[in-house]
């Protein structure tokens, strides 16, 4: 049988235990180990969270059969499968062939790495199942458990673990360091950080890979970090800065920058800390982590109050275009909240957005920065009415002569800038460069570039580094429509910049068709112009007036609830006071202080509102509320959430009056408080009932525009977006497509009594006459009518015979005028309030 796996002779035996070692599991080994360097090559490791012991790129999509994240793995679990199949020597249920360990434990490296968990976990277990005497049966151990913590069975991982350390006794000093570092990362997984520590520091004592060593050693001082050791930690990035050319560049860079993060500035020589963050940030070795150098001086700065530095670092930490999201999300948050912090609203919510953009969506992180950024929107909002109106205002009131002289001053102004504008433009087209080399983008290949040039080096393709300019057709038509754009329309000849040498357009006849003119910027720039454009009326100013003032008070509470910025509340409402505002102002505005000063540790200017309201506004809830502190305002029948219930149950009862009135006067009671917008979105659906789909839609407009940020504006905005077109509809539907009908009596609203009594003398004429499958109803239709309606008749002729029958009957004589109608046309009329079109 010569060497057949099936021949238990001895050179059977070596002859397939030398072929699979020195090919098949050799290829398969030099796959591996290349696949683990492209791994190591191109995974980026999130310095922001404590390091996974083991670089894994983990895939969030699922890994179809034949999928290949890494053909290199995939190769190593070729070689290894092919090592199987023909070289395997199982003869009477024993393997004779000593190298089928390795090729199993092959196998189960290779599908681990290709996130196929559960395949590797077959390969390990089929190790300790079949080959009980294999040298490799502690690796095999310790690989198995590596899955299992991958799959998320880290209780089960670490008992297995603890017990491979009672049964093996002889372990290698590497094999002791994979299973204690595995055993730590179980114990991260499961945040017991402190267990996790201890398990560390064996697996950084035991290794004997110098990578390996650093990773462990920083891990331990992440470790330690989590802990609030920082004294510890120090000393454990040391070790990894020890190290120094024996790691990786990256250990040793980030260790320094986590022990400038831990630097105590109350104790510590910032001084020297300056100069050591400098030497950093100069030695050529760091160019590739400039981008986090630059964010850890901009801290620095920003710990030690000089925040322009800082702020110029975190520009010049973006400019590196670092790979790091998470690096990059910091800088923008860096600059968001400085510009927030000095009132730059508009800049702090670009710079959110960004921040976001950079941020996973659904973390909880993205989840707090989007809620910042949305209240920002209603900053940004009432900052700049505020803003506009405190400004026009005090123009207004100002004398003629005052106002004279500051349009004056702007006029001048205002021209300085232009004529240095247009400087500005002509130094940007004179100064304009005809040669350039572009500059590649990040992630562009400017060695293997697929364009091919043309004749003279033109480029059939995209431009190419240092391509002459007008050999790139995009850049031309940027550059004619950018000199267009600035000078206009001008024939290429002698002194073409002077302003007699423009140009009209022509049209297709050839005909000059004058183009629009320049604007006298002089002429149109007068005293007189701006002088009109300023509020006179009494009427004007009020109203300006009590936008600034609504303005002042929302940012009140805008930065009490949502920002917690109390001393700025605090500043916004004692405005808002010193405004005298209208009355339904000043005593919300008041107990909003109080609480403001409370928080503030302010107790005798708390105490002196309490006093204040308690004493002159002894009736209201407010007032209730201060004295009797530990009553629950949701429990109180004076409030807004108790009201609006009650109005709600009204709603339910037809009582569309009554509850537009109290809305009315709820919703100047309680401005300001968070159920307005549910009040205001309450009475949109009573006015829609009551008045009619346009009377609807107009004030689900207004809830949409005035409070776009609540959950009840954007449930009037999708309202108005999918449910009030298919409202619109106004044409009557034929009765041959109905299916139900009604009957209705049509009351005038000051016979709601004859109404009622007409509604009982129909529900004791159904019950008499045994129509048990009818129903009657009292439907308002509009503020001047009332519909008593007999619902549930299946044909119009049945509806008609009723109503003629209920008129007639000597029992009964319901004699009032009547209208048959279809169901879907009598639900069109109720929207629109249009019975009149239906009956003629």
């Amino acid at each position: 049988m010569g060497c057949s796996r099936k021949s238990d002779s001895f050179i059977s035996r070596n002859y397939h235990a030398v072929t699979a070692e020195y090919n098949a599991l050799y290829n398969g080994g030099v796959a591996l180990d290349k696949g683990l360097s492209g791994l190591a090559n191109t995974f980026q490791d999130d310095y922001w969270k404590i390091l996974p012991v083991e670089r894994i790129q983990l895939f969030e999509d699922i890994t179809r059969p034949g999928d290949v994240k890494n053909p290199d793995f995939d190769k190593a679990e070729e070689k290894a499968v092919k090592a199987i199949q023909r070289h395997s020597m199982k003869i009477d249920g024993e393997e004779k062939n000593p190298q089928m360990d390795e090729a199993f434990i092959l196998l189960g490296k290779s599908r681990y790495y290709s996130q196929r968990f559960i395949a590797a976990l077959e390969a390990f277990n089929y190790v300790l199942a079949y080959y009980p005497a294999s040298n490799n049966i502690a690796q095999a151990k310790i690989w198995k458990e590596k899955t299992n913590i991958q799959l998320g069975n880290n209780e089960l991982a670490i008992d297995n673990l603890r017990k491979l350390f009672k049964v093996e006794k002889n372990l290698k000093d590497q094999d002791q360091a994979d299973a204690y570092a595995m055993l730590s990362q179980a114990f991260v997984n499961l945040k017991h950080y402190d267990t996790a520590l201890a398990y560390m520091k064996d697996a950084a004592r035991l290794t004997r890979k110098s990578g390996q060593e650093g990773r462990y050693h920083f891990i331990k001082g992440q470790l330690y970090n989590a802990l609030s050791y920082k004294d510890s930690a120090n000393m454990s990035f040391d070790e990894v800065i020890a190290l120094n050319r024996r790691i990786p560049r990256k250990y040793w860079i980030n260790a320094q920058i986590e022990k400038i993060r831990n630097f105590d500035y109350e104790q510590g020589d910032i001084a020297l800390l300056l100069e050591h963050i400098e030497e950093l940030e100069e030695n050529r070795e760091n160019r590739p982590f400039l981008d986090k150098l630059y964010y850890t001086k901009a801290e620095y700065y920003m710990n030690i109050g000089l925040e322009d530095s800082a702020i110029a670092l975190y520009n010049r930490s973006l400019r590196q275009n670092s790979q790091d999201r998470y690096l990059v999300s910091r800088d923008y948050l860096s600059l968001a909240q400085y510009n927030f912090d000095n009132a730059e609203y508009q800049l702090a919510g670009a710079y959110y957005d960004s921040t976001l953009n950079q941020l996973a969506n659904g973390t909880r992180e993205h989840r707090q920065i989007r809620k910042k950024r949305e209240n920002l929107t209603d900053v940004i909002k009432y900052e700049n009415l505020s803003q506009r109106n405190d400004s026009i205002m005090k123009l207004a009131l100002m004398p003629e002569a005052e106002q004279r002289t500051f349009f004056e001053d702007y006029i001048k102004r205002l021209k300085e800038r232009a004529k240095q504008d247009s400087i500005r433009k002509a130094d940007i087209i004179r100064n304009n460069e005809f040669f350039k080399k572009d500059v590649p983008t990040a992630g562009q290949n400017t060695t293997n570039s697929k364009n091919t040039k043309g004749a003279r080096g033109r480029s059939t393709g995209s431009a190419q580094v240092g391509e002459f300019y007008f050999y790139n057709n995009t850049a031309v038509a940027y550059g004619k429509q950018d000199f267009r754009n600035v000078w206009g329309n001008r024939a290429l000849e002698d002194n073409w910049r002077l302003s007699s040498k423009k140009r009209n357009q022509l049209d297709g006849s050839g005909v000059p068709v004058d183009i629009a003119p320049e604007q006298d910027f002089e002429k149109d720039l007068n005293v007189d112009t701006f002088l009109a454009t300023i509020p006179k009326t009494e009427k004007a100013i009020d109203s300006l007036k009590r936008e600034r003032d609504d303005a002042y008070y929302q940012l009140g509470l805008i930065y009490k609830e949502k920002f917690k910025l109390y001393p700025r509340a605090a500043d916004r409402l004692e405005k808002v006071l010193a405004f005298q505002p209208e009355e339904r102002l000043i005593l919300p505005a008041k107990y909003y202080l109080y609480q403001v000063y409370n928080q503030m540790d302010a107790s005798a200017k708390a105490n002196s509102y309490k006093s204040d309201i308690t004493s002159n506004y002894p009736d209201s809830r407010y007032a209730a509320i201060l004295n009797n502190p530990d009553v629950a305002l949701e429990q109180d029948a004076e409030s807004a959430e108790a009201i609006y219930n009650s109005l709600y149950r009204q709603f339910g009862a037809q009582q569309y009056a009554t509850v537009l009135e109290k809305l009315d006067q709820n919703i100047e009671r309680f401005y300001g408080d968070p159920f307005v917008p549910k009040f205001e979105l309450l009475k949109a659906t009573v006015l829609g009932r009551y008045q009619g789909y346009e009377a609807y839609k107009k004030a689900l407009n207004f809830v949409a525009v005035t409070y776009p940020r609540s959950d009840e504006g954007k449930k009037a905005q999708e309202i108005l977006q999918t449910t009030v077109p298919s409202l619109a509809f106004r044409k009557f539907v034929p009765d041959e497509a109905s299916d139900t009908w009604k009957i209705v009596y049509a009351f005038d609203v000051t016979q709601q009594q004859q109404a009622q009594d007409t509604q009982n003398q129909i529900d004791l004429a159904l019950e008499t006459l045994g129509y048990t499958d009818f129903a009657t109803s009292l439907d308002m239709y509009n503020p001047n009518q009332v519909f008593v309606v007999v619902h549930y008749l299946t044909q119009r002729s049945r509806a008609e015979g009723l109503a003629e029958l209920l008129a007639e009957n000597k029992d009964f004589k319901i004699t009032h005028p009547s209208t048959v109608i279809s169901s879907d046309n009598y639900r069109i009329v109720q929207l629109h309030k249009n019975l009149d079109a239906y009956t003629e």
